[in-house]
């Protein structure tokens, strides 16, 4: 927890300053800097095997239903490039995530009706009978209510999870030892990411002033989870908020690491992947001080869209 503290003063500092940490904005170069792909989780493995499938099979379905509905490669394609992004990198973390995560639908209007089921449904997002939004009116959060926009106010409260709740007893209540995102904002079931997107609530939440400002959805409101849950399984809204995920690892790596992701679709698949790009940005700015350039490394996800790459672009 200390080490995520510092490394959140750092990409402060860095963002602050509007300078990036390195001295210059490095180009990184394409391709893995892995030979062999990383080691795909355990849990990954047993939901493919319990579906009684294989990733090969899940990635060529996957990259089946991109070949064949033209539709949704030309929303792809607008979204992609409204948030000012090459459209391989959405490409990239769909094939990700219905390869290594769930399985892809034969059509896009399954998707569509979906999203549909949880329209109007109600359920809130909490713990233990409190509220979210009880929750974050403890005197702990008070710092974070100075905040400007979803991003920073929720990677606050975020942190403060973490640092004053996580795995402790507060005030005679006790809390798990587990991410914010899943204690608080998955009301059916643990690990839970849903929709063509797979976006994660507490990710829409954080992206949320984005995607309003550049797509002009309406923002989300944690006092509203079934609208919240409407958005990310919606296709249409889900594109939108996995193309402000991407933009926003890509300007973090750039404005604190001094590194261009923007061409290296892996990369941008591993942190829409593994999540938090403002740490991980900090932790290689801090790892690239001493002179030596260390690279950003994909993960097994990230290393199959670099090596997928020219058939995925051939989706396009």
């Amino acid at each position: 927890m200390r080490l995520t503290a510092c490394l959140f003063v750092i990409a402060t500092l860095c963002l602050s300053a509007g300078v990036p940490a390195a001295a210059e904005i490095r180009a990184v170069p394409e391709g893995n800097r892995h030979a062999e792909q990383p080691r795909v989780p355990g849990a990954s493995v047993r939901r493919t095997k319990a579906g009684r499938t294989s990733f090969d099979a899940k990635f060529e379905k996957v990259r089946d239903l991109l070949a064949t509905d033209r539709q949704l490669v030309g929303k792809i394609k607008s979204t992609a490039a409204a948030y000012g992004i090459a459209p391989i990198h959405m490409i990239g973390a769909i094939v990700g995530e219905h390869t290594y995560n769930v399985d892809a639908y034969d059509r896009l209007q399954s998707y569509y009706v979906k999203a549909a089921a949880y329209a109007g449904n109600s359920f809130q997002f909490g713990y233990d009978g409190e509220s979210i939004a009880e929750f974050v009116e403890r005197p702990q959060f008070a710092d974070c209510a100075g905040e400007k926009g979803s991003y920073a106010l929720w990677s606050c409260r975020e942190r403060v999870w973490d640092r004053e709740f996580r795995g402790r007893t507060v005030a005679g209540k006790s809390f798990p030892n587990n991410r914010f995102s899943a204690v608080f904002f998955q009301p059916f079931f643990a690990g839970q990411t849903f929709g063509l997107g797979q976006i994660n609530p507490l990710t829409a939440l954080m992206l949320t002033d984005m995607v309003s400002r550049v797509s002009g959805y309406e923002r989300l409101d944690e006092n509203n989870a079934g609208g919240v849950y409407e958005a990310i399984m919606d296709p249409d809204v889900s594109l939108a908020y996995m193309a402000a995920s991407i933009r926003h690892s890509i300007d973090v790596y750039r404005s604190i690491a001094g590194m261009d992701i923007s061409n290296n679709p892996g990369l941008t698949a591993t942190l829409y992947n593994v999540g938090n790009p403002d740490a991980r940005a900090a932790a290689l700015a801090a790892k690239n001080t001493g002179g030596e350039i260390h690279w950003p490394e994909e993960n097994y996800y990230g290393w199959l869209v670099n090596e997928k790459r020219a058939e995925l672009e051939r989706l396009l």
